[in-house]
C-alpha cells in the first residue's frame, strides 16, 4: 500500500478564519515546543540520542586529530625541536614552494576551464547537456592515481605521444599539474554550476534594456554574482591539490612535495612523529582556506529574492557553437585520460605487443591484493553508504528537527562544529590520526585497528561534511509544521521521521548514499595507513601495483573501480526515480 503523508492542517472555511489561523501558528509552535516529546521520546531520550551522536563524532574525529597533535609534539627532542629540524632541513622551503606552485598552477588552469564548462551548461543552449555533464564528472569515478597512470601511457618514456614533448619528460611539475587538473576538475565544476544556476533573470533583462552587450553583462552581472562560488572553487582545488599524494606518487619523479614527504615518513621511514608534524603543516593551508571560505559565505547574503525570475538563455548561434567547441575540448581531454587507461588495461604487453588480452586482470597472480582487494572495496563502499547515510540523516534530524533545550542546545553547537571539521582535514592527516589513536594499546577500541569496521568509520568521517550539509539542506527545506502537527496529535517523533520526513527527503538520502559509495570505492589517502593483508582495498592495490612496476594491472584495477562505481551509481539513480515516484506520488496527484 502506498503511503501518503497526511499530517496537514485542515483548511479554514473562510479568509477571516485563515487570518486567525496564521496568526496562531507561532503561538501554537511555541506551546508545542515546551511540551515533552510524544510517544515516550522524552527529554532524557533526546539527550541520550544527541549525546551518543556527539560522542561518536568526538571518538572518531576529534580524538584522532588530537592524537596527531600530541604525536607531533612528541619525539626525542620535543615537538618544537622536531618542527624546527623539519623546517631547517635543506630541501624543506623548496618543497613548500613546489607544493604551492603546483597548487596555484592547477588552480589557474582548472577554475577558468570549469567556469567555462559550467557556463555552457547553465547559461547557453548547449545541445546534449546531460551527456556533457556525465563526461565532465567521469573523474569522480576513478581513484586519484588513474590520471598519473594515463599520463605515463600517453607521455611517458614509452608513451604514445612522447615525441610531442620535444625531449622533455612528463615526470615532474607538469605531470603533477596535469594529473591534478583531471582529478580536481569535477569538484570545481559542481560548485560553479551551483553558483551559475542561481541567477535572477530580471538583472539580465535590465542589462539588455540599458544596452549592455554580452561582455559587459558578463563582467557586471554574471561574474560579480558568482564571485563567492569562484572563490570556493579556488579554495577546494588548491586544498585538494596540495594535500593529494596519489598523482605525485605516480608521475612526480624527483619533484618532491609535502604530501609525498608525509607519506614517505610514515610508510618508508616508519617515522610517525615526523609524519604527524608534516601532516599538521598540510592541515594549515586546508584550515586557512576553509575558514576564509566560511567567512566570505557569511557575507554573501541571499542571491535570489522571493520575486526573482528564472533566467532562460535565448538562442545565439555563435555563442552556442563556441561553447560546444570549448566543452568538446575539455571533455575530450578528460575522456582521453580515462579512455587510454581503460584501453591500456587490455593490452597484452605495452608497447611491444598491442593485441588485446585479459592478462592484466589476472589480479590473483600479481602483487597488490588480487580480487580480494576489489571485494573488500565493495564491502567497504556498501557499508559506508548504508551506515554513513543512516548516521548522517538520523544525526542531522535529531539536531535540526527535534527541540533543543539546555544541554541539548550545547550539544547542537558541538556537533555543528565537528560536522564541518572533516572538510578542512586532509585524508592523509585523518589516517595518521587513526593510527595514533586506535593503534594505542591503552585504547579499548584497539581491536578495531586493521579491521573493516575501522575502515568504514574512517571513510564515513572523511566524507562526512558534504553528506551532513546535504542532509541539513534537505531537512531545512521541510516546513516545521510537520513536527508541530505530529506533536499536537501526540504522534511519536520517530514515527513522523519514518513516515513523513524520510520519504520527503528520499532524493537527498539516495544522493548521499551514491556519493558515499563512489567516494569509498576511490579513496586512498585516508585508508592507506589502516588496512591489513585481509582488508586491502582496490584503490590501495593500484598504489601497490604501481610500486611494483605493474602499471598494466594498475590500470586494469582502476578500470574495475570505475565500472563498479558507474554501475552502482546508475542503479541508485534508477532506484531514486522509482522510489520517488512511489513515495511522493502525492505531489503529482490531482486534487478535488
Amino acid at each position: 500500500m502506498r503511503y501518503v503523508p497526511t499530517l496537514e492542517a485542515p483548511m479554514p472555511p473562510n479568509k477571516a478564519d485563515a487570518g486567525r489561523s496564521a496568526a496562531a501558528v507561532p503561538a501554537l509552535s511555541q506551546s508545542i515546543a515546551r511540551r515533552p516529546l510524544p510517544g515516550g521520546l522524552g527529554r532524557s531520550a533526546l539527550l541520550a540520542g544527541q549525546g551518543a551522536y556527539a560522542l561518536a563524532l568526538i571518538v572518531f574525529l576529534a580524538l584522532p586529530l588530537a592524537a596527531v597533535l600530541m604525536n607531533a609534539a612528541a619525539g626525542d627532542a620535543g615537538g618544537r625541536a622536531l618542527l624546527r629540524d623539519i623546517v631547517l632541513q635543506a630541501d624543506f622551503l623548496a618543497m613548500v614552494g613546489r607544493s604551492l606552485a603546483v597548487g596555484l598552477t592547477t588552480l589557474a588552469i582548472v577554475v577558468p576551464c570549469a567556469y567555462c564548462f559550467a557556463y555552457g551548461l547553465t547559461r547557453t543552449r548547449l545541445p546534449g547537456k546531460g551527456l556533457w555533464r556525465v563526461l565532465a564528472l567521469l573523474p569522480l569515478l576513478a581513484p586519484s592515481l588513474l590520471p598519473g597512470i594515463a599520463l605515463i601511457y600517453l607521455f611517458g618514456n614509452q608513451g604514445l605521444f612522447k615525441d610531442l614533448l620535444g625531449g622533455a619528460t612528463i615526470y615532474g611539475f607538469w605531470g603533477i599539474v596535469a594529473g591534478e587538473a583531471f582529478y580536481t576538475f569535477p569538484h570545481a565544476l559542481m560548485i560553479l554550476v551551483t553558483g551559475l544556476t542561481l541567477a535572477d533573470g530580471r538583472l539580465y533583462d535590465a542589462a539588455r534594456a540599458m544596452g549592455a552587450g554580452p561582455l559587459r553583462t558578463f563582467l557586471t552581472v554574471t561574474l560579480p554574482g558568482t564571485r563567492y562560488a569562484v572563490f570556493s572553487a579556488c579554495c577546494l582545488v588548491f586544498t585538494l591539490t596540495v594535500t593529494d599524494f596519489g598523482v605525485p606518487k605516480v608521475v612526480g619523479g624527483d619533484y618532491n612535495v609535502l604530501a609525498i614527504e608525509a607519506y614517505k615518513a610514515v610508510v618508508g621511514q616508519q617515522n610517525f612523529a615526523r609524519g604527524a608534524a608534516i601532516g599538521l603543516m598540510l592541515l594549515i593551508p586546508a584550515v586557512l582556506t576553509f575558514l576564509l571560505d566560511r567567512h566570505l559565505r557569511t557575507r554573501q547574503g541571499g542571491g535570489l529574492s522571493g520575486r526573482a525570475q528564472r533566467y532562460a538563455p535565448g538562442p545565439h548561434a555563435v555563442r552556442d557553437a563556441s561553447f560546444v567547441l570549448a566543452s568538446a575540448v575539455i571533455a575530450g581531454a578528460l575522456l582521453l585520460l580515462v579512455g587510454v587507461a581503460v584501453w591500456a588495461s587490455f593490452i597484452k604487453m605495452w608497447p611491444y605487443n598491442l593485441s588485446l588480452s585479459l592478462r592484466s586482470y589476472d589480479f590473483d597472480n600479481m602483487d597488490g591484493g588480487g580480487w580480494l582487494a576489489w571485494r573488500n572495496s565493495l564491502q567497504l563502499a556498501a557499508s559506508t553508504a548504508l551506515i554513513g547515510t543512516a548516521v548522517v540523516f538520523c544525526g542531522a534530524w535529531m539536531m535540526e528537527k527535534l527541540p533543543a533545550r539546555g544541554a541539548a542546545r550545547g550539544l547542537r553547537g558541538v556537533v555543528s562544529l565537528l560536522a564541518l571539521t572533516p572538510m578542512a582535514v586532509p585524508g592523509l592527516v585523518l589516517g595518521l590520526g587513526y593510527i595514533f589513536f586506535f593503534n594505542s594499546p591503552s585504547n579499548p577500541l584497539n581491536g578495531w585497528y586493521g579491521g573493516m569496521a575501522l575502515l568504514v568509520a574512517c571513510t564515513v568521517v572523511h566524507f562526512y561534511t558534504s553528506a551532513h550539509l546535504t542532509a541539513v539542506t534537505a531537512l531545512g527545506a521541510l516546513d516545521p509544521e510537520f513536527e508541530s502537527a505530529s506533536a499536537a496529535l501526540k504522534v511519536p517523533a520517530f514515527v513522523t521521521f519514518w513516515r513523513v520526513t524520510l520519504p520527503l527527503c528520499l532524493p537527498a538520502v539516495l544522493a548521499t548514499a551514491r556519493y558515499l559509495f563512489v567516494s569509498a570505492m576511490t579513496t586512498v589517502s585516508a585508508v592507506v595507513f589502516l588496512y591489513s593483508p585481509s582488508t586491502v582495498l582496490s584503490a590501495v592495490a593500484v598504489l601497490n601495483m604501481d610500486d611494483a612496476g605493474s602499471i598494466g594491472p594498475a590500470a586494469a584495477m582502476c578500470t574495475v573501480i570505475m565500472a563498479t562505481s558507474a554501475t552502482v551509481a546508475l542503479l541508485l539513480h534508477a532506484a531514486s526515480h522509482a522510489l520517488v515516484r512511489r513515495t511522493q506520488a502525492w505531489r503529482l496527484a490531482p486534487r478535488d
